[in-house]
């Protein structure tokens, strides 16, 4: 059972791929360091210092990039999410889905710089650095991780990210004064809820959301996450469940469980499904924009 409990937190860490679990210090170019904290002596970019052709390992990064300066990212992550976007297509894919960067790959790019996420990537830009190829190590686990790294990329490519970081505010309007009691389900075997320490328990915490799990702490592997047991969720008794769903049916098996019938939420029908991307793993700007939506929605209901 021990065995069986930690072989699912691993793949869940996987699919929790880069939104990063150790804990962050400021961004720093040529070091492996996670970008996406608050910033301590940040180096400034000059236009002759600035990077023209990137590789970005993780989708948010990729996109960010992509958006700053559509002409410089010449490298992405193979993952599902990359491969299904058209305005991809034609670069260069440099890992495919949850198998470590092909570093033949990224040398044939000759980057002056690749971005990567702290715990997943470091052995990576570790071999890079010593080739002399510039990185930086990301790590999102808040709103203001995500303002930060982008403001981080754009001085990379010396370009602005005020129009960016205006998007992102218009992500966060209409937002409710108070909300009824919400839990989020992001697994179930074991449960996991996320706390404050999250992207998902931070994004809810801009929506004002009242997460029972927020203040919790708990013995789980993943920074961010708490294990709860059934009689913990029953003495909550939320008013709202989100259920994270990564195609694997978990409402279905949820609803299968003997306490479930017995919460306000599921009496009064308050269960809503969010996608993983977006609300767990920020993913890419329109997941984060498609979440932020469906949580206004959600909160509007009564």
């Amino acid at each position: 059972m021990y065995k069986t409990f930690f072989s699912r937190i691993a793949i869940l860490l996987l699919s929790l791929a880069f939104t990063a679990c150790s804990a962050a210090t400021s961004p720093q170019i040529e070091q492996s360091t996670p970008a996406g904290s608050p910033p301590v002596n940040q180096p400034q970019t000059t236009n002759s210092e600035s990077a023209q052709k990137v590789v970005a390992l993780t989708p948010l990064t990729a996109d960010i990039i992509h958006q700053l300066d559509n002409t410089k990212l010449v490298g992405i992550p193979g993952s599902a999410l990359v491969s299904s976007n058209s305005k991809f297509t034609g670069i260069t894919a440099v890992t495919a889905e949850r198998t470590p960067p092909n570093l033949e790959k990224i040398i044939a790019l000759k980057p002056d710089l690749v971005v990567g996420a702290s715990g997943f990537h470091d052995q990576t830009m570790q071999k890079l650095q010593q080739l002399g190829i510039k990185t930086l190590l990301t790590q999102i686990d808040s709103w203001t991780s995500l303002e930060e790294l982008t403001t981080t990329l754009a001085k990379s490519l010396n370009v602005n990210p005020e129009p960016l970081l205006k998007r992102y505010q218009t992500f966060l309007t209409d937002i409710p004064n108070q909300s009824p009691a919400t839990l989020v389900l992001v697994s179930r075997k074991p449960i996991l809820s996320p706390n404050q320490n999250s992207w998902a328990g931070d994004l809810l915490g801009k929506f004002n959301v009242k997460n029972v799990a927020a203040q919790l702490q708990g013995d789980s592997p993943m920074r961010g996450y708490v294990t709860l047991s059934a009689e913990k969720i029953l003495e909550a008794n939320p008013e709202v469940i989100i259920i994270v769903d990564r195609g694997e049916g978990i409402l279905d098996e949820f609803k299968s469980d003997s306490f479930w019938n017995q919460l306000t939420a599921t009496k009064n029908n308050r269960v809503y499904v969010f996608d993983y991307y977006g609300l767990v793993n920020p993913g890419s700007i329109e997941k984060i924009e498609q979440a932020t939506a469906q949580l206004r929605q959600v909160l509007a209901k009564k």
